[in-house]
């Protein structure tokens, strides 16, 4: 594979990953750091989204196992949060590297202000030279620490970054035909169709992590229908190097076609329904020509939402098919809807038509 043309690259670091001989992997951390500074020197932005708060914490505190409830989790977490972030400032900052630490939950990312605050801190951080250090932020997040090993806040920071690459370093090291303890299984080098990659991917098994093969792929999906491809790798010597050069070990996930771009990427993924708008056939046509919501196309109202909240779009038969920033609260619409009028419910720039 060319040369990977990369201006802002997303790492993405499983917990399994920071672990070695029972301990936290100093010397990986302080190979990633000269890779960093390699990268950086190229001109190219790095984000680094790490898991292992909660193994961290574990290694702190002598624990002989993964704590078993979400509480423990979380309070582990908070001890391996501080222990994380000072080895990553070591190791970082003998290779001149300034590192931020920023705490994200894909939660919060569902509130739009948020989501914006986010990706202007990040923004910042990049213009002032540092390498972001993105925790998941395990003592008040009960997502991330059940679902995902972080593999989608991953693929939702490359969104709000509009990166051009999404790396996942995971243990496995890629997507394979069988379990990759099988001797016949076979590493699938290219995915193009990520829905029947799907069909070889399992669950996590691993000491400490939560996501596996199968989270991966979905959190792939985010990132590929937003046009920015994803690489899934294994821990070894220079491998983020040998990935940019295009000396690609493991699986390589092709883009899409950018779908969604800004705003409305945040409405199709993050932003969450207040309410439901069902509307006539007239104004289903409109929207799949590119138009705004008029209120005359509004057959009925349900839910209590309000100005600016995000409602679900139903057409006369039932189907949602699609979701908009409403300008108008729901008892404002009621007395609105089916009204001959151009006043706007949902305008266009604000709105995602599935």
């Amino acid at each position: 594979m060319k040369k990977l043309k990369v201006k802002k690259l997303v790492i993405k670091i499983g917990s399994q990953l920071l672990e070695k001989n029972n301990k936290i992997d100093y010397d990986f951390i302080e190979s990633l750091a000269k890779q960093i500074k390699n990268l950086k020197e190229n001109g190219i932005d790095v984000i680094i989204v790490s898991s292992g708060a909660v193994l961290a914490g574990i290694k702190k505190l002598g624990l002989k196992q993964k704590p078993k409830t979400v509480t423990e989790k979380q309070a582990v977490s908070a001890v391996g949060q501080a222990t994380l972030i000072q080895i990553y400032d070591e190791k970082f900052s003998s290779e001149g590297l300034t590192i931020g630490q920023v705490l994200l939950t894909t939660e919060g990312l569902k509130i739009r202000k948020r989501y914006n605050y986010a990706r202007n801190t990040l923004e910042k951080l990049l213009d002032l030279d540092v390498v972001p250090i993105i925790n998941e932020n395990d003592t008040v997040a009960v997502e991330e620490i059940v679902f995902g090993d972080n593999d989608f806040l991953a693929a939702h920071v490359a969104v709000l970054l509009n990166a051009d690459l999404l790396v996942i370093l995971s243990t496995a090291g890629g997507l394979y035909t069988d379990d990759p303890s099988n001797k016949n299984a076979e590493i699938i080098k290219e995915i193009k169709d990520i829905e029947k990659a799907l069909t070889f991917a399992k669950a996590s098994k691993s000491k400490y992590g939560t996501g596996g093969m199968r989270s991966k792929l979905e959190a792939a999906e985010i990132a590929v229908s937003h046009g920015i491809p994803v690489v899934i790798s294994p821990k070894k010597e220079n491998i983020i190097l040998e990935i940019i050069e295009g000396n690609i070990e493991g699986t390589f996930i092709h883009p899409k076609e950018k779908k969604y771009k800004g705003k409305k990427s945040w409405i199709a993924l993050l932003s969450e329904v207040k309410g439901k708008i069902k509307i006539d056939e007239g104004a289903e046509k409109a929207l799949k020509t590119g138009k705004s919501l008029l209120t005359a196309g509004i057959k009925s109202v349900e839910g209590y939402f309000s100005k600016n909240d995000v409602v679900a779009i139903e057409n006369n038969q039932g189907i949602i098919i699609g979701k908009g920033i409403v300008n108008y609260n729901w008892k404002q619409l009621n007395e609105l809807k089916g009204k001959k009028s151009k006043k706007e419910a949902i305008h266009r720039d604000n709105m995602v038509i599935f």
